[in-house]
């Protein structure tokens, strides 16, 4: 179970330890001032500099952040590295023009020095940058430990859920019956049903240890649990089925997309006026589209059997937590129909 968020990491918290940390940076060289108090003959010029200073000092405030929360993420982790030297060289002329303003019409001194100007502006400016580059590394090495340990979490939370739930024993008990009549009546069908189930069972108990598998796999897994549900409905609930398998190769987490259609022969069969189930699967450059259609009944009470998947709020929980922004789901009831459509950046 994640833990709930603690009054540390709130993000007034967060704001008023970047106010005091800054606070504290900006008066580090004044609180150290051994001359502090001392009186000296031209006492104005010196506080007319130390107004100067504290106001440039100010101004590394903009660069770190723009740096951390943009220059390095989209430009420097990227390799844009060309961008990124170029403007940052263009923050440092603007620094460079704000020093001079400041050091002219603010502070009202004279005789601006560009060369001593850089040598007092440039040491700071690449410390200030590369302590940025540190920070944005330390908070996504945080973030990255956070969701690490969020999806263990969810995988220890779901797993025997999973392995349980995801073939219901109701639905097992049909298929063992389906087995028996068909092999009291040698019919043909007997082998590839044993073959399907035995493939289905498989996949769910051993193939399901990796974190991910292949497009494939996971579609092959699908078509044996649509083909034995077909075998156990027979005729009375048409299924139609339309999964395109991709040419290239692609990686999903497994058992990814089975709720999803366990929830339409679950909820979409029974006493429901001209039931059927639709399912369908693309895959175009690079994004899987995937998505299931039943009939329902609104007017329906039935309560849900929590020993039947492990419910789609779970799924799409797990969804954010495995795909974050690359994942789109979307669940809608409409004229008797309950559509699950997913979007899904593909590995």
């Amino acid at each position: 179970m994640l833990m709930k968020s603690v009054w540390y990491n709130s993000k007034m918290v967060r704001i008023a330890a970047h106010v005091a940390l800054w606070a504290i940076a900006l008066s580090l060289p004044y609180l150290l001032d051994t001359h502090h108090g001392i009186h000296h003959e031209d006492g104005k010029r010196d506080i007319n500099f130390q107004v100067l200073n504290f106001l440039t000092n100010i101004l590394y405030v903009g660069p770190f952040y723009l740096n951390a929360c943009y220059l390095t993420p989209k430009l420097f982790n990227h390799r844009r590295y060309l961008p990124f030297a170029a403007i940052l060289i263009l923050l440092f002329a603007f620094m460079m023009t704000a020093h001079a303003i400041i050091f002219y019409f603010i502070v009202g001194l004279e005789h601006f020095n560009i060369k001593g100007a850089t040598n007092f502006l440039l040491p700071p400016f690449i410390l200030s940058i590369a302590l940025s580059m540190a920070f944005r590394l330390v908070q996504d090495k945080r973030k990255a430990d956070q969701q690490a340990r969020a999806r263990q979490e969810e995988t220890l939370k779901t797993e025997l859920s999973f392995l349980r739930s995801q073939i219901n024993p109701h639905f097992i008990f049909n298929v063992l019956n389906n087995i028996v009549a068909l092999e009291q009546t040698r019919s043909a069908e007997l082998t590839p049903t044993i073959l399907k189930l035995s493939s289905l069972m498989q996949y769910m108990l051993y193939e399901t240890d990796e974190e991910q598998v292949p497009l494939g796999k996971e579609l092959e897994y699908l078509v044996s649990y649509i083909d034995l549900q077909r075998q156990r409905f027979g005729e009375k609930i048409p299924v139609t089925v339309d999964l395109d398998e991709p040419a290239g190769f692609y990686e999903i987490e497994p058992m990814l997309l089975i709720p999803f259609v366990e929830n339409a022969f679950k909820h979409g069969v029974g006493r429901i006026q001209d039931a059927a189930i639709h399912i369908w699967l693309r895959v175009d450059k690079g994004i899987l589209y995937f998505s299931v259609r039943n009939r329902f009944d609104p007017e329906s009470k039935e309560e849900k059997d929590r020993t039947s998947g492990i419910g789609l709020s779970n799924v799409s929980r797990r969804l954010n937590l495995l795909y974050g922004d690359q994942q789109t789901l979307q669940i809608t009831k409409a004229d008797n129909w309950f559509t699950i459509s997913l979007e899904l950046k593909l590995h």
